[in-house]
């Protein structure tokens, strides 16, 4: 059986202008996530992380190389179709929440859903399945206020959710978070990817991540210096 995956990058190479220097912030790099897999990218600050991450969203373009996410081949999209694109397929977590405050979790879930045909109740079927699903099914008229930085980032994730993406892709997901809410959240991204076949990709500097993930990717200077992938994942197994 052939192995199918989430996102592909052929030898991608970004580089920025810096003054007189061009500066790579990604060098050559070719990498496979397959499909269904929670995965996370390490490495140090200015290794090349979130310019992955953003070149898989298509928020940003390779200066070489070819992008394929979903089994759409995203490199030369036009922005118009790149949006469009992006509000189908991907799911997007920050560090920071994202929330608005002057809405309830409900409505900040809700969203995304605006953006399409759904009418009123099958919107509220999905947003109160997704905050179901985060483990917040009793916290839908709370404002962020009123919501521990866990809560908050699990109607982050529940609003990423709620479209049922291809992909949800997490910056930093527990950046802000104590110790006990950042296992909490990791835990939860885990549980989503297995109940949900859901394929996540996660930038994360959390050494905790590494307990929890399928498969470890691993930047330095822009370059993709490895790849930790448990042999029961390797083999196809989860």
């Amino acid at each position: 059986m052939n192995q199918t995956y989430a996102v592909e990058l052929d030898h991608v190479t970004r580089t920025y202008k810096r003054d007189d220097f061009d500066v790579r912030a990604l060098d050559d790099v070719t990498l496979r996530i397959p499909e269904r897999r929670f995965v996370a990218i390490m490495g140090p600050s200015g290794s090349g992380k979130t310019t992955l991450l953003n070149l898989i969203t298509g928020i940003d373009h390779a200066t070489s190389g070819r992008v394929r996410v979903g089994r759409e081949e995203i490199t030369r999209m036009k922005e118009r179709d790149l949006a469009a694109w992006r509000a189908r397929h991907i799911g997007l977590v920050f560090q920071f929440y994202n929330l608005i405050p002057v809405l309830t979790a409900f409505e900040n879930v809700e969203l995304p859903l605006l953006l399409t045909d759904l009418g009123k109740a099958e919107r509220r079927s999905h947003v109160e399945a997704a905050l179901k699903a985060v483990g917040l099914a009793d916290r839908l008229t709370h404002y962020p206020r009123q919501l521990s930085g866990g809560q908050e980032q699990r109607v982050a994730i529940a609003r990423a959710i709620v479209t049922d993406p291809t992909i949800v892709v997490a910056d930093e997901p527990t950046g802000d978070l104590d110790a006990v809410s950042a296992e909490e959240i990791l835990s939860l991204l885990s549980h989503l990817s297995r109940q949900f076949n859901k394929t996540i990709v996660m930038v994360t500097h959390d050494a905790r991540a590494e307990r929890v993930v399928d498969s470890t990717y691993r930047l330095d200077k822009g370059v993709l210096i490895g790849t930790d992938v448990p042999t029961a994942v390797a083999g196809g197994g989860r």
